[in-house]
C-alpha cells in the first residue's frame, strides 16, 4: 500500500480535441476527479498507439496495480486519500450513487447512439476521429468495434433482446435522456456544482456525460439541441473547462509514429480501396448486433467563474 502511494500514477485514455481533454466520458469523468481531489496524475493519450486496442481505457497504472473503469478508478483514488466527497453526507452520499445511476441507465444509452449508432454522426465525426487516431491498419478496425460494443451496451441497457433492432428503441431512448437532462438542470438550479461550491464525484461524472454532448460539432442531434436550451447544464460544462482544465492543451497533436515510408504509402492506398467494405459492415453491426459489449488539487475558488456561449 505504501509503495503504491507513493509509486507516480499513470492515466491511460483517449485524448483531447473540441475543446475537451478527452473525447471518451469514461475517460473524462476520471480526468475532472483527479482535478477536484488533487491527484497527480501523468495523463498518457492512447492515440496512434496499439493501445487503441490492447487496452480497455480508461486505466489507471500505479506501481504493480493497474485499474479499470470509472467507479473503480474513483475507488482507488479515494483509498489513496485523494477524495473529494469527504465533505458529503450520508444523504448526499446516497443522492450521488442514485444521480450516477441515473445518468448510466437513462443518459448513456442516447449518448451510444448519438455517437456511434446515428449513420450521419459516425460517418461524419465519430469514425473519422477514431480511424484518424488510430495507427494504421487499426484505424479500419477500431471505429467498427467501438460501434459494435456500443450498439450492444445500448441494448443491453435498454433491457433488449441481443438482436433486437435499434430502431425500434430510439423513441424511448431519447425521451428517457432528455427527461434525464431536464432532471439534472432542475438539480443544479444556479449552483455551480451539484452540492454546493466544491465538486465531488458526481459532478465528475455529469461532466463525463454532458461535455462531448456540448463541445462536438455533431451533423445530427435533437439531443444537443435540448441541451443547449439547458443554459445551467452548458454553463456547468464550460465552468470546470476554464477553473480546471485552461492550462491544459486539447488541439490535435500529430501522430507520434514513424513516418510513412514508400512501401507502406502504396500497402496504405491498396486498403484504404477496402474501406467501403468495412463501412458496410459497420452498418450492419449496428442494425443487427450479435456481439456480447466490450467493456472498456485544492479546490479553486469558483466566485468569479461565469458560463460562456457554448461553442
Amino acid at each position: 500500500m505504501n509503495q503504491n502511494m507513493a509509486a507516480a500514477m499513470e492515466l491511460r485514455c483517449w485524448g483531447g480535441d473540441w475543446g475537451l481533454p478527452s473525447v471518451h466520458t469514461e475517460s473524462l469523468i476520471v480526468l475532472a476527479y483527479t482535478k477536484f481531489s488533487g491527484a497527480e496524475v501523468a495523463v498518457s493519450p492512447i492515440d496512434w498507439t496499439w493501445k487503441t486496442i490492447t487496452v480497455t481505457v480508461p486505466e489507471l497504472v500505479c506501481g504493480d496495480t493497474a485499474v479499470q473503469e470509472p467507479t473503480q478508478i474513483l475507488n482507488f483514488l479515494r483509498k489513496q486519500r485523494f477524495n473529494a466527497d469527504y465533505e458529503l453526507t450520508a444523504r448526499q452520499g446516497a443522492d450521488t450513487m442514485a444521480y450516477i445511476a441515473l445518468l448510466e441507465e437513462k443518459l448513456r444509452p442516447a449518448l451510444l447512439h448519438t455517437f456511434w449508432v446515428d449513420a450521419e454522426n459516425y460517418s461524419n465525426l465519430t469514425r473519422p476521429w477514431f480511424a484518424s487516431r488510430s495507427p494504421f491498419p487499426l484505424n479500419f478496425f477500431v471505429p467498427g468495434r467501438l460501434a459494435s460494443g456500443a450498439l450492444s451496451r445500448i441494448l443491453l441497457t435498454t433491457g433488449e433482446a441481443p438482436l433486437h433492432r435499434i430502431s425500434e428503441v430510439e423513441g424511448k431512448i431519447y425521451s428517457d435522456a432528455k427527461e434525464c437532462l431536464n432532471l439534472l438542470s432542475y438539480r443544479l438550479g444556479t449552483a455551480n456544482f451539484f452540492f454546493g461550491n466544491s465538486p465531488t464525484s458526481l459532478d465528475a461524472f455529469a461532466f463525463g456525460f454532458l461535455a462531448p454532448l456540448h463541445k462536438a460539432s455533431l451533423p445530427s442531434s435533437p439531443l444537443q439541441s435540448h441541451l443547449r436550451q439547458l443554459d445551467n447544464l452548458t454553463g456547468f460544462c464550460d465552468n470546470i473547462l476554464a477553473v480546471y482544465f485552461s492550462s491544459d492543451h486539447f488541439c490535435p497533436l500529430p501522430p507520434v509514429q514513424e513516418t510513412m515510408d514508400a512501401n507502406l504509402q502504396k500497402l496504405t492506398q491498396l486498403v484504404n480501396k477496402e474501406s467501403n467494405l468495412i463501412e458496410k459492415m459497420d452498418d450492419n453491426l449496428r442494425s443487427s448486433p450479435q456481439h456480447k459489449p466490450h467493456r472498456p488539487e485544492p479546490k479553486p475558488s469558483l466566485s468569479s467563474a461565469k458560463s460562456s456561449t457554448p461553442a
